[in-house]
């Protein structure tokens, strides 16, 4: 089957439900590309079952001291770049737990490099460099479900042992069928006529949220509903630690800002206050 058949059977690649997109006003476009992100969340509800699974088996592995490892190319490597890349700052994990892989290498996160995504064989290389072992888990992030860098990726990975997911926006793709917990978003046409860094993109990136802060949350990155092991490195964000300890433990600025300083995160400066003040 040729890859014009393959596309044609996507429903990313479904013409719009929107036309004569030139001739509307730019309000218009708005309203439209409004309605059109409205159907997001509710297309991720219908798969959170999918989501979960996947959620409870990385967490299992990721205990046993594995990482996380999102694979895609273009939009899609670059949201799993994105979001891995905000986990350390974030709950203070370090850098090499959570990494994203675009195809192309790093270039590609400014600058599309031609023919990357067609190279099945690899996302398999780019994984070797960071000897993964059969404690962790890779995701393949990919609107179409077709990505040969991304299917070549999770079939390698099955065959050493590896936890596979994916995160496709269509049904019944060669990328879902590779990993052995699909989570499959089906968002439908675009409002441009194939352009999956609008819905497609949107789905991934929250469904990525979901992934990565669940997992966070469960490995104990998250006291009560906050960020206790943030990194504090702006002066916003050591005004937050410095609310935290005070909302925390119920005291003065002028403590939870000694407490914050002299400890170096929220989780010590509470961690400390409470074990010796009894």
């Amino acid at each position: 089957m040729s890859d014009k058949l393959n596309l044609a059977g996507l429903s990313t690649e479904a013409s719009s439900n929107h036309d004569n997109l030139e001739k509307k006003t730019v309000l218009e476009i708005l309203k439209g590309i409004n309605d059109e992100d409205k159907t997001v969340p509710y297309a991720i509800g219908k798969v959170l079952p999918q989501i979960e699974v996947l959620v409870e088996k990385a967490v299992e592995r990721m205990q046993k001291g594995g990482r996380l490892f999102y694979i895609g190319a273009g939009t899609s490597g670059r949201l799993g770049i994105v979001d891995a890349s905000e986990c350390p700052p974030t709950y203070g994990v370090p850098h090499g737990l959570v990494v994203g892989i675009i195809a192309g290498g790093d270039s590609a996160i400014r600058k599309a490099v031609e023919n990357a995504e067609d190279d099945a064989e690899q996302a398999w290389k780019d994984l070797s460099v960071f000897d993964v072992n059969a404690n962790d888990t890779i995701i393949g992030i990919a609107a179409s479900g077709r990505t040969p860098y991304v299917v070549g990726g999770l079939k390698s990975a099955n065959e050493n042992g590896l936890l596979t997911g994916c995160v496709v926006c269509n049904a019944n793709s060669a990328v879902a069928a590779e990993a052995q917990f699909p989570v499959e978003v089906v968002v439908g046409p675009e409002y441009v006529t194939g352009s999956t860094r609008m819905k497609s993109g949107t789905a991934q990136k929250l469904v990525l949220n979901m992934i990565s802060t669940s997992i966070m949350i469960k490995l104990g990155k998250v006291r009560g509903n906050k960020m206790v092991d943030m990194q504090l490195s702006n002066e916003k964000l050591i005004e937050r630690g410095i609310k935290m300890i005070m909302h925390e433990i119920e005291v003065e600025y002028a403590l939870a800002q000694e407490l914050l300083k002299t400890h170096g995160s929220v989780r010590k400066a509470v961690d400390f206050y409470q074990n010796n003040s009894q």
